[in-house]
């Protein structure tokens, strides 16, 4: 990795509030010319754009944001879909328990009353908890490694191979997508038909994950698979919408693919842990070197 990568991972993890994403914001600005701010949509997203999504061939993208520290990791099986759906619930227990408590104490006292103060106690703990408590101190994974896969893509990348693609650091990605849908709506025509690769949680996991819309499946997976070959210490998978789900920027673009690393074991298969905790913090930098080269061989076949 070059030095802003290393820059970025030694002092640039946290990017959560206003504050820390227009510190960031400016350093980079300062390291990549060109870098734009696109803002605006629900939250005021601010998009960093570097090159024309007009014009290119394809548009490499990941999410700047980070997340809140949570006591629990955000656990994502993407091919067992029951495991992540029974995870998801248990994560839940806890504050329907508190939405519960508050009512069957309230409610026989005020009425409707305690049954509204119940369900905004309980969703006003999730929402603190999920979005707005602390700052998670490490996000090595989620998603300083995206990020550092888009530096390290436009510093191996010609000056013509640049201009043959777009680089897009989404915002507002934990928050909801909120970014990427602010970029979809923005350039619509231009990505009704262009591929778009992105790049979440990409650094911890020997087993790498290419989750293809359909358009992007029967238009782009030779070219995926000729780009991002088999190396040794490194299992790839291929895979549909239908047959693995991946929640990611990804999923607001007809003609996407989302790229994580995952780990793997019995009855869980594909699995992705320790992000949105202070344990992300493993950096496979082969990973990271792997997907940049990728991504320079897949703008040339295209």
């Amino acid at each position: 990795m070059d030095g802003l990568s290393y820059e970025i991972l030694q002092n640039w993890q946290v990017r959560k509030t206003k504050r820390q994403k227009l510190a960031f914001i400016e350093m980079m600005q300062s390291r990549l010319p060109g870098l734009r701010v696109e803002e605006g949509g629900l939250l005021r997203c601010r998009n960093l754009v570097l090159g024309d999504p007009d014009t290119a061939k394809v548009v490499f993208t990941a999410h700047y944001d980070t997340c809140a520290r949570l006591p629990f990791p955000n656990f994502i099986t993407p091919k067992n879909f029951l495991i992540y759906l029974l995870y998801n619930v248990l994560i839940a227990l806890p504050f329907l328990a508190l939405m519960a408590a508050v009512t069957w104490l309230l409610a026989p006292r005020i009425g409707v009353a305690g049954l509204t103060l119940g369900v905004l106690i309980g969703f006003g703990a999730m929402l603190y908890v999920f979005l707005l408590g602390p700052a998670n101190p490490h996000t090595v994974n989620d998603n300083t490694s995206g990020v550092l896969t888009l530096v390290e893509t436009i510093r191996r990348m010609s000056e013509e191979e640049r201009a043959n693609c777009a680089f897009v650091f989404f915002d507002h990605e934990e928050s909801g997508l909120f970014g990427s849908a602010f970029f979809a709506s923005r350039h619509k025509k231009a990505m009704k038909d262009k591929l778009l690769v992105n790049f979440d949680c990409v650094s911890d996991g020997d087993h790498l994950l290419f989750v293809q819309s359909r358009r992007a499946r029967k238009g782009y997976e030779d070219a995926l698979k000729a780009a991002f070959p088999a190396v040794e210490g490194k299992t790839l998978y291929f895979e549909s919408t239908l047959s693995a789900f991946y929640p990611s920027d990804q999923m607001n673009f007809p003609v996407a693919v989302g790229a994580a690393a995952m780990r793997k074991k019995p009855l869980l298969g594909l699995y992705m842990g320790r992000i949105h905790t202070a344990r992300d913090t493993v950096l496979q930098e082969e990973n990271i070197a792997f997907l940049a080269d990728g991504a320079r061989k897949l703008v040339s076949l295209l």
